[in-house]
């Protein structure tokens, strides 16, 4: 399925990891708000068709390993070519590598890392390309409330999402005169399959922890992509919480 032609002159809206969970939400909800919007996803191909199916001609499917900068490349070229341009860049794609500190190897951890870099070099080519000629543009990078409160077993994965917190608040400094803003959404523990495979009592702790009582839907969480990708105009480097009271920040 590629875009309806009559709806080509849209905002465009990449989102990666577009094709399930938190993803996927900001993607329905990005299309309702009038964007047209580029699904990136690694693997999950059909659960990517299948947000672009619900999403009826206001997208296209963008497949890359973000650890490969060739990949990376390609996909933008891609998206430039039948778009045009990018006004929305939501970093959702994630990874988590868990493990004790003392016995995770060296290549369990640079799987981790080899993300972060990925990020790193798909928003430095996304200015370039796109947003720094436009002299606007929204990065919104997906965070975690563990990059705040700490996370056993998930050493790895909580220094990349603290780490994307710190590139928000750098970053923004570093373009606030250019009108492109940079913010982070940092999600609590919400209802998705990562959290569908938790045992009973490990969600049992969990709920315990959230004053609201109730893991959050992902919906919830697109609701302040869509809100930061259309609004907040004087909203950056912020790192916006939504995790139903578990933390403030």
């Amino acid at each position: 399925m590629t875009l309806n032609t009559n709806k080509s002159n849209l905002p465009v809206a990449l989102v990666t990891g577009g094709g399930k969970g938190i993803g996927a939400a900001c993607c329905r909800l990005l299309a309702q708000q009038g964007f047209n919007v580029a699904i990136h996803y690694k693997q999950s191909i059909e659960q990517a068709q299948a947000v672009l199916s619900e999403i009826q001609g206001q997208g296209l499917l963008v497949q890359a390993d973000l650890c490969d900068p060739d990949q990376i490349d390609a996909m933008l070229s891609q998206i430039k070519e039948t778009c045009g341009r990018v006004d929305i860049l939501v970093n959702n794609a994630g990874l988590s590598v868990n493990g004790a500190m003392g016995t995770m190897n060296l290549d369990a951890f640079d799987r981790q890392r080899g993300l972060m870099r990925g990020v790193w070099y798909l928003i430095k080519r996304v200015l370039r390309v796109f947003m720094i000629r436009q002299k606007n543009g929204r990065i919104i990078n997906m965070s975690s409330v563990t990059a705040h409160t700490g996370n056993p077993l998930q050493i790895p994965y909580t220094m990349e999402k603290a780490a994307l917190d710190a590139l928000t608040r750098s970053l923004s400094k570093e373009l606030a005169h250019t009108g492109i803003l940079v913010n982070s959404v940092a999600p609590g523990f919400i209802d998705t399959d990562m959290t569908g495979e938790l045992s009973d009592q490990v969600r049992q702790d969990i709920l315990t922890a959230i004053p609201m009582g109730r893991m959050g839907k992902p919906e919830e969480v697109a609701q302040v992509v869509g809100f930061l990708a259309t609004s907040g105009t004087y909203i950056n480097g912020t790192v916006i919480h939504v995790n139903g009271g578990m933390y403030g920040g």
